[in-house]
Order: C-alpha cells, then structure tokens, then sequence
C-alpha cells in the first residue's frame, strides 16, 4: 500500500510506515476481545478508515497515533461485543472462539495476503488459549475490554477509563471482577510437554477406538463442546462424562474412516486437526490438568477453518 504526499508527488506519506505498524497490535487486540479473527480484521479496517477520514491537521494533532488508534478500534469491539450477545442466541449450536494455527502452518484463504503478511497473525500466548478465551466469552463486555487492555496490554486505567466510558476507579473495578473469573476458571497448569503426551495419547487410543484408554484419559466430569455452525450432523449440545464422550467418539472414527487426525497447535497450545482430501475438517483444542482432559472444544463452522484449510498430513 502506498499513499503519495500530493497528487503526482513521489514521496510516501511519511506517517504511512508508522501508521501501519500498529496493525499487528490492533489484529492481536481486537481477536483477544471478540474471540473471531473474522471479526478482528472488520475492526482493525474501520479502524483505519476512521484515521484516513481526519484531516491531515487532525492527524498532526494527534500525539500518539498509536494510543488512538488502540482506543478506536477498542471502542468498536466493545460496541461489536455489545451486540453480538443477541447474533449469537441465533446460532446454530454452541459458540466457540476461533481457533489458530501456529504461525508457520497459516494458510492462505480469507484473504489474498493473509499467508503473506505478517502483520495479520496472532500472537499465540497465554492470553489466547481456549480455556482462556472462552472465559472472557462469559464476561461483560466492560470487563473483558478492560481486562484485556489492562491486565494483557498493560494499558492504565486512567487509559482504559476513556475507552470504556468510565471512572478509572469503575475499570479497576471491573478489571477485578475479570481476574476473579479467570482465577476461579483456570486449571493448575500443566506443563506443555505433559499436556502434548496427554494429546498424542488420546490421539493413539481415540484411532485404535481403545475405550479403557480413553476413559483413563479424561476426567470423570469431562466435557465436549462443538461449534458446528449449522454444519450437518454437527453435536447441537454439549456432551459431559467421560463415558458418554467416549461412546461419542467411538461411533465417529467409525463413521469417519477416512479422516486423518495430526498433532497441531491450536492457539498455542497442543491440540488435534481432523483431515480428510487435502483440507482440515476439524480442528480440537483441549484443557487439560495433570494426566486428564477436562474439556474438548471441536470446532468445525468451515467459516472458522479458513487459516486451516490448506495442506496435507505429514
């Protein structure tokens, strides 16, 4: 993208290479707050459209570019969070955050440039995982706008109380309340190297359709949720108990001989791919805490697939 100084001119904009360097941080910003990378971009592009819209004199006045565009695009996805309570009660199903590939794996597909560019991944860290994103789906949109922007982006609250519309002290408050439910939620951690052991055993018994390995595998009150997205045969409902869960997950590898599963990251974390004709059908996160699994999240909306969808096994 270039932008000219004047018409005919030859230089850049000179602000241009400093605008577009915030786009990485917007992207990683705006998917934290609305768990959608879909929705991320719509953001981080109005956004930029609201920037191009001031005047040049406006912009010049504008001391941190960086700092309004952070406060924009935060505005936008508290008013998009606002409203997609009401879109998601008409969901086909149960909704689960979007999940990512790790960055080398990407693929190309929801846009022309997105296996290009860089600046549209996501940093895949704590604040990313599944547990961890789904608890912030259970949060107001206050609090999960100002935990994010506090406690992960390390924004003030004084910062924070301009975004939000509120008092700092109000954001603390509010901050508080979301560390509370993300405390109350998380699991003892489980190093990385057990939990990708935990996974490749699950994979191992769930192809040999091993049913006392798999019950050795998750918790006694384990539970399963799909985001099918209308996706024919898709599972409506969570499923809980190990039992249960594994009877499920017998009957699929039957019906499903042809699919493939492969070890992958799934935001961050180790996780399973379900691949059949050169194309990811599923993707499965899980939570685990010690040698159990205690929630599988199996998202297979082809929507939510788009960074998935190219590859084969290997």
């Amino acid at each position: 993208m270039t932008i000219q100084s004047e018409p005919g001119g030859s230089r850049l904009d000179p602000g241009l290479d400093a605008i577009m360097s915030e786009r990485r941080q917007l992207i990683n910003l705006a998917y934290r707050l609305l768990g959608s990378l879909a929705e991320a971009e719509d953001v981080v592009q109005e956004t930029y459209a609201r920037w191009y819209t001031l005047s040049r004199e406006e912009q010049d006045a504008i001391v941190s570019p960086g700092a309004w565009l952070t406060r924009v695009a935060s505005r936008i996805c508290l008013n998009v969070l606002s409203s997609v309570r009401v879109r998601r009660e008409t969901y086909v199903g149960e909704w689960i955050p979007e999940p990512l590939p790790e960055p080398t794996e990407w693929a190309t597909g929801r846009s022309e440039d997105l296996g290009a560019d860089p600046a549209d991944r996501v940093t895949l860290d704590e604040s990313v995982n599944m547990a961890f994103l789904v608890v912030l789906e259970a949060m107001t949109p206050a609090e999960r706008v100002a935990f994010i922007l506090h406690d992960v982006f390390r924004y003030s609250f004084a910062e924070v109380a301009e975004t939000v519309g509120r008092t700092p002290a109000a954001c603390r408050q509010l901050a508080s309340s979301a560390r509370r439910r993300v405390r109350s939620a998380q699991a003892p951690a489980t190093p990385a190297s057990r939990q990708a052991q935990v996974v490749r055993d699950f994979k191992q018994a769930w192809e040999a359709k091993d049913i006392d390995a798999l019950i050795g595998l998750l918790d006694p009150n384990v539970v399963a949720i799909a985001d099918g997205g209308g996706v024919v045969g898709a599972m409506l409902h969570p499923v809980e108990g190990a039992e249960r869960i594994v009877r499920y997950l017998v009957d699929l590898k039957s019906r499903q001989l042809d699919h493939t599963f492969l070890e992958r990251t799934v935001n961050g974390q180790p996780g399973l791919v379900a691949h059949q004709h050169g194309a990811i059908t599923t993707v499965y996160a899980f939570d685990i805490a010690g040698d159990r699994i205690k929630r599988i999240w199996a998202v297979r909306n082809p929507h939510k697939l788009r960074p998935w969808t190219a590859g084969s096994p290997r």
